[in-house]
Order: structure tokens, then sequence, then C-alpha cells
């Protein structure tokens, strides 16, 4: 590996010049370690991965850059913050990352290579990534652009899609744990931190207790803010849809001003349709991708948008592309920003016309949009929000499973075939 003699960062072999500040490189061995006030730095971590630069700092722990001297490769080491090492419950969820990396795919989710006990803390060894979260992205430019969206969502869900076929729900997906890695044809998407995963496989451990809810509250689907057992891969199809929210209009679907006003809001209201905030920032958003949102947010799961695969083809579809989300993960963003262009027109120009069913009690007829917030109503009164202390864990109380019995209940009563056709 050679290494930059200004900044300090690892490259391979065949590299002429830093990235970051033009400097020719060096052999790693002839580039000293800057301390930099950290005394880990130029330390060797089970006696195989010597710490070479500070990457970033977190409230779990500090990651790292690495050489491992065994591979002459770089490597990113993530290592708990001293007061967190004494936590069990954290260094178990930390040591599952790595257990659970073993059963999934790559493509699109971070490699974690190895878990090591050094002293009186942990590390987890990961691939490193170069580009930026995406959170760091939407602070600096506040929206995405149509395409580079699809292209994002695309790559999601082929790595969630796969994480759900193995009974994984990562519980904890937002801005800071999608990342980024810039490439002439557009980003490519690695998927970070499955600590707070859920296993909803047969005999599988369980580390939160019952009525504990795990994750950040701004992309929490209502039953992840209760901390329902239920609790599935469609949570991860909402906390997805909250992203693509954020990236295309800059703003979160819900808001408050802390963790309690932040879920009452997830379980008792509607985000703004991004149409229109679309017209308020300038942007062109079809109401296609309204009917997209509307579908991802229904508060019943049975009800939401059934898999992160499906909400992409629709939230592509949305826009006017043809084919499907794996044929869209692989194409340059750019080719994507030309086909959405061309469609957007005959888009924009649709008129609202929200779809007609009939109320076989009423007699009459109701809109597709009034059906689901029939639905929504009877869940809200079903499962009432509870007051809530929003730290990494939440403990809530839940509503009486009597009266989510009743709500249904009565709503299947009230809008008979409707509310069956909805529920499929």
């Amino acid at each position: 590996m050679k290494a930059c003699p200004s900044c300090g960062r690892l490259y391979p072999n065949e590299a002429g010049f830093c990235a970051a500040d033009g400097e020719g490189l060096l052999p790693s061995e002839q580039v000293p370690v800057k301390s930099e006030g950290d005394p880990r730095l130029g330390q060797v971590v089970a006696g195989r991965y010597q710490i070479r630069r500070i990457v970033a700092d977190g409230g779990m722990g500090r990651v790292y850059e690495a050489l491992d001297q065994q591979v002459d490769r770089r490597v990113a080491l993530k290592m708990l913050h001293a007061d967190v090492a004494n936590d069990s419950v954290a260094v178990t969820r930390f040591k599952r990352e790595f257990q659970v990396s073993s059963q999934l795919p790559h493509q699109h989710i971070i490699d974690v290579l190895d878990f090591q006990q050094d002293g009186g803390t942990y590390a987890l060894v990961m691939e490193f990534l170069d580009g930026e979260e995406l959170r760091t992205a939407l602070q600096r430019e506040r929206t995405m652009t149509p395409g580079r969206v699809v292209r994002m969502v695309s790559h999601l869900a082929i790595g969630l899609d796969a994480a759900h076929a193995s009974k994984f729900v990562h519980r904890d997906l937002k801005p800071d744990n999608v990342f980024l890695c810039g490439t002439r044809e557009g980003d490519v998407v690695k998927i970070l931190d499955f600590g707070s995963v859920k296993d909803k496989s047969e005999n599988a451990k369980k580390l939160t207790m019952l009525g504990t809810t795990i994750g950040s509250p701004y992309y929490m689907a209502p039953e992840q803010a209760q901390g329902l057992d239920s609790l599935d891969h469609r949570a991860d199809v909402w906390a997805v849809a909250a992203i693509v929210y954020e990236a295309l209009v800059g703003t979160v679907p819900f808001g408050g001003n802390n963790g309690p006003t932040i879920l009452l809001s997830i379980m008792t209201k509607d985000p703004t349709p991004p149409s229109e905030l679309g017209k308020k920032l300038g942007l062109q958003i079809p109401i296609t991708i309204d009917e997209v949102i509307e579908e991802a947010f229904v508060k019943n799961p049975s009800g939401r948008i059934p898999s992160v695969g499906e909400l992409a083809n629709r939230l592509g579809r949305g826009f006017g592309l043809e084919g499907d989300f794996l044929q869209w993960a692989g194409v340059p963003t750019a080719d994507l920003e030309a086909q959405i262009s061309a469609a957007l027109p005959a888009l924009m120009a649709r008129a609202a016309e929200p779809a007609v069913v009939a109320d076989p009690f009423a007699g009459g007829a109701m809109t597709m949009q009034s059906a689901r917030s029939a639905m929504d109503d009877a869940f809200r009164q079903a499962t009432p929000p509870a007051d809530i202390d929003v730290v990494d864990a939440i403990p809530i109380k839940k509503g009486p499973p009597v009266a989510l019995l009743v709500g249904v209940g009565a709503l299947f009563l009230v809008l008979g075939g409707v509310a069956v056709f909805l529920l499929k």
C-alpha cells in the first residue's frame, strides 16, 4: 500500500497521487502516522490492523482508517468509546453486526470483516468505503435529482430485499446509514450499520425488551414507534420512503421539536404531498409520486407497499421510467435523468383525479384516498401513542390489543369489500 505524506490516506500500489490534496504518494512504511492527540494512532490491533488516520466520530465510537498488514489492504476500524464498551447490550449488538454480515450479500451492504477485543474496548473491521453519507450530501445540496434518487433506491432495494429474504429487518435506516460511493456512472450505495437488526427467523435471540423501540424517530413506522413485536420488513419500507421524501423535497415527512412530538406526528398525521412542496421549491415532482408516498406511508403495515423492491419500482414508474429497479440500478444517473426529463411534461400535465371505488353500504362512492384515511384513522384510534423518551432505545406504552381488533372490525363493517381490496 501507498500513503499520502500530507493527509495520511492509504492507496493501492498502482496509485500515484492523493485524490484529496494532490500530493505524490509514498510506500506506506515511509509515511509516519501523525498522533493528532489520539493515543490509538500508530497502534496495531490484534497483531494485524495498524491504525493510520481518524475518519469520523459518532455516539458509539470512533472510526479509523487502518492498514491490514496481513493482506496489505486498507480497512475501516470502528472502535467503541470506553463508556459504551461497558454496556453489555451495546457490545452484543456490536458483535452481532459482524455475525449478521456473514449472512448478507455485500454488493450494496457494507462487508464487516472481523470483530476484535482490544484492551478495554472492542473493534469492528469493515471494508473501507470512499465517498460520503447521504446525510452529508443532503446537508450540502438539500435535495437530490429524481434520477439520482431512483438509482439510490434501486440499490437500497437490492440490499434490503436480500436481507429481508434472510429474515433480517434493519430497523435503523436513515441518511446517516446510507453511504454514497461516487463513480463516473453515479452513486453506488452501501447500507451501513446492521447493529440494530431484528432477526425474524425462528429461535432468533432477542436483545430488545417487548415494548422497546430502536431506531431514529424521523424514519420510524408507527408499529416501530410503539415497540410492537409484530414489526417486520415493512418498517424498513416506511423508512426508505421517508428517506426518499427527504431526498426529493429537502425535509422530513414527519416533523416535531422532540422525540414525542415527532412520534405523535407519525401516528396521527399525513405528510404534505411531495408535488405541493415541489411547487414551492421550483421542483417538478408529479402527482404520481404523491401516490407512491401515500401508499408507502399507510400506517397499518398490511396496507403498505409490501417490499422495498416494489417501492423502488413504483417510484421509477412514477417518474415515467420503463423497466424495474434491477435494471435502473445499473443505468448511469445521467441516462436516468434524460429518460425522466422526457417523461416529465406529460406527467406534470396530468390532472389530479383520485381513484373512486364503490361504497356498497352507503350506496355511493368514496375516493381511494378517503378509504385509506379511514383505515389509518381506525389504526390510530386503536393504537394511541404514549409518552416517549427518545434515546437509542425508547420504552413505549402500547395500546390494548382489544382496541385494535375492535377498530379494524368496525372498519371492515363500514367499508366491506373496499377495505378487503385495500388490505391486499
